[in-house]
């Protein structure tokens, strides 16, 4: 996406943010610069609203949210002082990715990575500055609001489908109202101090995070957009 589309893309959100599902699906990105300009509660609670309509197994609706801004989200903030990537991870048994993982998954997560740093014109040798823009994960890039979503450690991987399906609702409807969201699993490396800051019932988990904010159009990182395999790659029909 060159930088006039970009820009073309984000008067679109801001002066029509009623779209389609198609729209919103091929427009949302995970954003890693935000404008300061804040998020209203009512503006979350509308979109949160709308997402808790999303379908789930026997209606049992096993997601819960806590919203946090200003002074709260500044405490998060400061949970993750000592940088977590240096401390012993939190994920348990639900880490972000599988152990040793495999093509094509491995190729395309390296992809992304490596066009996310030339974008910011970052190379592979410049390791402090990679794991500087890691650490931005844990300052939410400047997202005036952020979600968390939680989950009760007893559910089974159909509920935690049924959260994801829930969290995409979000994040489209968000894009809806011209607001930017970044999906942010790397929360679940600090799920016990997330549990404890936010004093969760004892067979709660964090599973991850979401920045909340105001795209900035102007951010070299904003014009990223990941690659997409085709639909016959990954899909097979039997219509005989």
């Amino acid at each position: 996406m060159d930088a006039d589309t970009s820009r073309r893309a984000f008067r679109q959100i801001e002066e029509h943010p009623s779209m389609t599902v198609t729209e919103a699906l091929q427009t949302r990105i995970s954003t890693r610069a935000f404008l300061p300009r804040p998020v209203s509660e009512a503006t979350i609670r509308d979109i949160l609203d709308v997402a808790r309509w999303s379908p789930s197994g026997g209606n049992m609706q096993p997601w819960k949210v806590i919203a946090v801004a200003g002074a709260a989200q500044q405490a998060v903030k400061g949970l993750a002082m000592n940088y977590p990537g240096m401390l012993p991870a939190e994920d348990g048994d639900r880490p972000m990715y599988p152990a040793n993982l495999w093509d094509p998954y491995r190729s395309r997560r390296y992809k992304i990575g490596e066009d996310m740093y030339a974008l910011l014109g970052i190379g592979r040798d410049n390791k402090p500055a990679r794991l500087r823009q890691l650490a931005r994960n844990f300052e939410f890039f400047d997202a005036p609001a952020a979600l968390f979503f939680v989950i009760d450690e007893r559910m089974g991987h159909g509920q935690w489908a049924h959260l994801g399906m829930f969290m995409q609702s979000v994040a489209l409807a968000a894009t809806e109202r011209g607001v930017a969201s970044c999906f942010q699993e790397i929360w679940g490396t600090m799920r016990m101090t997330l549990k404890q800051h936010f004093r969760i019932a004892d067979q709660d988990m964090v599973y991850c995070g979401m920045a909340l904010g105001y795209a900035d159009p102007e951010a070299p990182v904003n014009k990223l957009r990941s690659d997409r395999a085709s639909v016959d790659e990954f899909a097979r029909f039997h219509f005989d």
